[in-house]
């Protein structure tokens, strides 16, 4: 029978790396946490052979002192922490002591230090570590701070070491973990170097700064600021739209506490926070810092310190989501910016664009179209008349005339009747003013600073989404009946759950009744809803309710179900608008939240600038 026995302190610093050191990564992400915690303002990382022959990370901290260099290196030995109370605010990035231990275990580690505050003894000494056996202190040439070198990683463990990837492979991991830390602390300066070559030179900025030299201008250009305050929570940073979401999570950055962190109540806030504008197959991008109280967070729950634990977990995940959803609901009046730029030859292969083409498949009709046909454009009045009235309709609807299919061929005015004076106070309206409209699709418009292209079905579906849940909030749908009501013919199923769902279509607005053991009435509707197909939003309505239950209707499928009503209600394309009708959509939309994406996550529309057009065209060349 096996004895039970102490461990070996080698073997026991073996299995502790076994947690913290899973490759060259893992390695660089705690050496680089330990010089943040030393108050470095530079940092510089070398890496050779991805970091499988060397990982080389020297700062300008406040340095180990001489005698401290070995006890640095043994097992649960730290300056960060000291008691029971200290382990309950955690301020630091490390706090275990064993990081050193566990890379000295596992690879041939040279740690060389000067301490700043040391005014006798102003002098640089390093110690050497070959897996097990300590080399003694000898001095070191290092002006100030600390370098640590790390050798052969799992040189004495083969069995890990094959486990590990191709170069290319682990060099991109340790970028990623360089990313995270450099996001993490702006105001320092970090330099990568990888086979001698620099890849990455960051100086001290501010933090959105920061993350645009890491993310890169487009994402920058399509995201929103956030900063959010509730009493001990600060939340700030960046969140892309949106139209730049990603086909995978490689741009999602949350920090707490200046910690990276991969939390499921975060991620799970974050989603229902893009969950009305973001389509399921897609990610969003961001980068968000919060500040909580030491005392409120747990930091000390798993051994890479990437995951943590909230005293006031729903509280965080509130605040974290009507944060993002305020940021994200900001109507086009109230934004400095446009967050539509248009896809020019210049960026047409950036992300943006592919995300842009990539969501064309869920419109009904195509994102763009190749056709010999001439391209028609109706023309505006010369004059807007008194289009600058407030607009007190709650719906398009009560203003457009019954519709006309679009001819594929429109006469063009003469050139002198295009000239036509637009409003002086053009600064107050982000949308512009209609100029025409474009394949029955698109409206045209302008701003002050260029051309704005709506996609008038998509920018009127999330209208019309936006009333609908705001009028079920209030309990007070405003309905239409019907002057001459619609009979259709209903299956045996249909007919069932109107008889057993009175109440929940009245909530939603419509009146159905049985017209015979065949058929359906429908009495009334939606008001918003009155140029929709009646019988195919009855025959939706029903299907969505025989599948998901009438319970599920109006809590965790409400949404769904009012994108269906808004769909079906919203002007379609091939519609003739005149110019009013175009003009108050614009309006619209500058007054609705989210109104920059459809409810598939499409954008609904773009700004074309002066200075884009002007390159397109080559003028001052």
């Amino acid at each position: 029978m096996a004895t039970i026995k102490l461990l070996p302190d080698l073997l026991i610093n073996q299995i502790a790396a076994g947690e913290v050191v899973e490759r060259p990564a893992s390695v660089l992400k705690e050496v680089l946490e330990n010089s943040i915690d030393a108050g470095a303002q530079k940092i510089n990382v070398q890496l050779l052979q991805g970091g499988l022959k060397q990982i080389r990370v020297t700062d300008d901290g406040s340095g180990i002192a001489k005698d401290e260099l070995i006890l640095a290196l043994t097992r649960h030995s730290t300056s960060k922490i000291s008691t029971l109370e200290d382990l309950h605010r955690i301020a630091s990035l490390g706090f275990r002591g064993e990081a050193l231990a566990s890379i000295a275990a596992v690879s041939r580690l040279t740690l060389a230090s000067c301490q700043q505050s040391d005014k006798s003894d102003n002098y640089a000494w390093q110690v050497d570590v070959d897996g097990q056996s300590t080399l003694q202190i000898i001095p070191s040439s290092l002006s100030c701070g600390t370098a640590l070198t790390v050798n052969d990683l799992f040189f004495n463990i083969p069995a890990r070491r094959k486990f590990l990837k191709s170069e290319a492979t682990e060099f991109s991991h340790c970028d990623e973990v360089f990313k995270r830390i450099a996001l993490s602390a702006p105001s320092i300066e970090f330099l990568l170097q990888h086979n001698g070559k620099t890849k990455r030179l960051l100086h001290s900025v501010s933090s959105i700064q920061r993350i645009s030299d890491i993310l890169g201008e487009e994402f920058s250009q399509h995201a929103v600021l956030v900063d959010e305050q509730s009493d001990a929570l600060h939340l700030h940073g960046m969140v892309a739209l949106p139209a730049y979401a990603r086909s995978s999570r490689d741009a999602q950055y949350f920090f707490v506490n200046q910690r990276y962190v991969s939390d499921k109540l975060i991620s799970h806030a974050l989603r229902e926070a893009y969950r009305d504008i973001l389509h399921l197959d897609r990610y969003p991008a961001f980068v968000l810092f919060l500040q909580i109280d030491p005392e409120n967070v747990d930091v000390n729950v798993h051994p890479t310190k990437t995951e943590v634990r909230f005293r006031e977990a729903r509280a965080v995940h509130q605040f974290i989501f009507h944060a993002i959803n305020k940021a994200l609901s900001a109507p086009a009046s109230q934004q400095s910016q446009s967050p539509n730029t248009v896809i020019t030859d210049a960026n047409k292969n950036s992300t943006y664009a592919n995300n842009v083409r990539s969501l064309a498949k869920h419109s009904s009709y195509p994102l763009s179209r190749n056709s010999s046909s001439s391209r028609q454009l109706f023309q505006p009045q010369q004059l807007y008349g008194s289009f600058n009235d407030t607009v007190n309709s709650h719906v398009l609807r009560s203003v457009l005339p019954e519709q006309k299919p679009v001819g594929l061929v429109t006469e063009i005015q003469s050139k002198d009747t295009l000239d036509f004076p637009l409003p002086e106070n053009q600064q107050n309206f982000p949308m512009g003013f209609a100029l025409g409209q474009l394949q029955g699709i698109y409206i045209l418009a302008q701003n002050a600073h260029g051309l704005i292209v709506v996609d008038m079905h998509a920018a009127h579906e999330r209208i019309m989404y936006e009333k609908l849940k705001h009028a079920l909030d209030r309990q007070a749908i405003p309905t239409q009946s019907l002057l001459i009501p619609v009979t259709f013919h209903a299956s045996s199923v249909e007919i069932s759950l109107v008889e057993q769902n009175t109440d929940l279509l009245e909530q939603l607005g419509f009146e159905m009744t049985l017209f015979s053991p065949t058929a359906l009435t429908v009495r009334k509707i939606p008001a918003m809803l009155g140029d929709a197909d009646i019988v195919t939003l009855a025959h939706e309505l029903l299907k969505e309710i025989d599948d998901y239950g009438a319970s599920q209707v109006l809590t965790a499928r409400r949404n769904e179900t009012l994108a269906t009503l808004a769909c079906h209600g919203a002007v379609r394309a091939n519609r003739q608008l005149t110019i009013e009708e175009m003009n108050q959509l614009l309006r619209e939309i500058e007054s609705t939240e989210r109104a920059d994406q459809c409810n598939h996550g499409r954008p609904t529309w773009f700004e074309i600038t002066l200075a884009q057009l002007d390159k397109m065209f080559m003028r001052g060349k």
